[in-house]
């Protein structure tokens, strides 16, 4: 067997024409059904079953997947295995979203009539219009293509790219008339980074009590000095008699100082801080610390009430170490 780089190349090239083909394809058939599949799936009160076989059963996983991530309870069944007990996993309360691209897998219609009995709607997806699943089910939405990917036209390729984008528009669609939102996303997703930016508060992640570094006006600045290296914050916050924030010092700010050669040695906290620093409150988003040390080029934000009572603090290594950022 002799290997032809040009042939493969242009075999490449071919299958992307064909499968975004098949893809716009499914613009033109997006009709009334889609609508009401839709608005089924939205009123379900119990899941959305879906099923498929083969390639088709491997997009349907990915389907009820993506469902399930956006919103909508979903879970896949194996026809196969549905005969065999789980059908028992269905409900009359449900919705059953059956993928064939000819619609005349046999495991899939000798579910029908059960299905039927039950009273489960049924929603197919297929390329056989005229099919047997076609004809037993409630809505119809057309996943045809012309021709597949593949240059035998037998594997599916084409018609699995079509189904796999005719789940995505139900999924978006869902996700919109339900008023999903990222946080809604992040919740059902709270192993990702997504989840950690969008979970994780402040609170979470500040440090508190005697953790927290701070001194009053008049400290020395031997004082604040020593209550910043016992800390490790790489700042301390200047705090009045009732712990109301006055000002911050920080690494940075003892850096300019020696550089401009100012004597240290009489100063105060006050003398040396910055007065009204950013702030930021414990229970706001981790993520809005980061945009705020990022917008004001800082690493370190004390965190306080809204009387302005230290709370807490934090630094861009606090929140590295929670994996926000």
């Amino acid at each position: 067997m002799t290997f032809d780089a040009q042939q493969a190349l242009r075999l490449a090239q071919e299958t992307f024409d064909i499968e975004a083909a098949a893809v716009l394809g499914l613009k033109a058939r997006v009709n009334e059904a889609f609508a009401q599949a839709v608005q089924l799936m939205l009123g379900v009160r119990g899941r959305v079953v879906v099923m498929g076989m083969g390639k088709s059963g491997h997009v349907g996983r990915k389907i009820a997947a993506t469902l399930a991530s956006t919103g909508t309870p979903a879970m896949f069944v194996h026809p196969a295995e549905a005969s065999h007990g789980d059908l028992g996993m269905i409900k009359p309360i449900d919705v059953v979203l059956a993928i064939s691209n000819s619609g005349e897998v046999e495991e899939l219609s000798v579910l029908l009539p059960v299905l039927k009995r039950l009273g489960a709607p049924v929603v197919a997806m297929t390329g056989g219009l005229q099919s047997t699943l076609a004809r037993h089910a409630n809505l119809v939405l057309d996943s045809g293509v012309e021709k597949e990917a593949c240059p035998l036209n037998l594997a599916p390729t084409a018609s699995t790219t079509a189904q796999m984008a005719l789940g995505d528009a139900l999924a978006v669609a869902l996700l919109d008339a339900r008023g999903f939102r990222t946080e809604d996303f992040a919740r059902s997703h709270p192993g990702g980074a997504l989840g950690r930016k969008l979970l994780t508060h402040v609170s979470d992640v500040m440090r508190s009590g005697e953790d927290v570094p701070r001194v009053g006006p008049q400290a020395s600045f031997s004082d604040l000095m020593r209550e910043m290296s016992a800390k490790g914050l790489g700042a301390s916050a200047v705090v009045d008699a009732d712990s109301r924030v006055l000002g911050i010092f920080t690494d940075g700010d003892l850096r300019r100082l020696i550089e401009r050669g100012v004597d240290l040695r009489a100063a105060t906290a006050q003398d040396v801080m910055h007065a009204s620093p950013r702030t930021i409150r414990a229970d706001a988003l981790a993520v809005d610390a980061v945009e705020l040390m990022e917008q004001h080029r800082i690493t370190s934000v004390l965190v306080a009430d809204a009387d302005l009572r230290l709370v807490g603090a934090l630094n861009s290594n606090d929140l590295m170490r929670a994996k926000v950022i």
